[in-house]
């Protein structure tokens, strides 16, 4: 479904929601723009509600797609100064990246479960805490401090998604940073598995 799915970022490091998407892609998405959206949100109570119910308050009251109601939501706290860019409702900070690649989920998910395969696109250490085949990965980041979740989904038999979630980062420097990193990481995965290289 099309209005699941939300634009690429394209920033190397956090930035508010609304800058990232336009008044006129909202609008199209969700059928408000930012300001008719924190409009509704203040006269709703928006501020004195938890991330979870204004997320839920959208899809439920508003029918906004779930994707875009999280955009929403993120934009409102953001505006709100309830979170700054990159950072969690918690405090916490966080950095994110995701991919199409042309191969099928399963081999996408390989890229992260398998040690040796793993190491040819990601230099760094991680220790696996779960893995789902073919729908999520999580482990803890080098030294321990940070983890990664990470989600997979098939865009058809030959194509699949990946989606990376960097956690527990320590401010908005290290966010912006590790976004970087992974948008050139996950390019250098991409390469690897659509390329001939990859036969193992």
């Amino acid at each position: 479904m099309p209005d699941q799915a939300g634009p690429a970022a394209t920033e190397t490091g956090p930035a508010e929601q609304t800058e990232r998407i336009s008044d006129a892609l909202l609008s199209e998405r969700t059928g408000r723009a930012w300001a008719q959206w924190f409009a509704l949100l203040d006269e709703w109570g928006g501020t004195g509600r938890t991330h979870t119910e204004i997320a839920r308050w959208l899809v439920t009251t508003h029918e906004v797609p779930g994707w875009w109601a999280q955009t929403v939501t993120v934009g409102y706290e953001q505006a709100r100064g309830l979170r700054a860019p990159g950072q969690r409702r918690g405090g916490g900070f966080s950095a994110n990246g995701s991919r199409t690649v042309a191969v099928p989920v399963r081999r996408l998910f390989d890229a992260f479960a398998d040690d040796a395969l793993r190491r040819r696109w990601l230099p760094e250490d991680v220790r696996v805490r779960t893995a789902t085949t073919p729908k999520s990965f999580r482990a803890d980041w080098a030294d321990g401090s940070t983890r990664i979740v990470v989600g997979f989904a098939a865009a058809g038999e030959s194509k699949s998604r990946v989606a990376v979630q960097h956690e527990k980062l320590a401010d908005a420097e290290q966010a912006a940073r590790l976004k970087a990193y992974w948008r050139e990481r996950l390019a250098a995965l991409k390469q690897l598995l659509e390329s001939d290289g990859d036969q193992r």
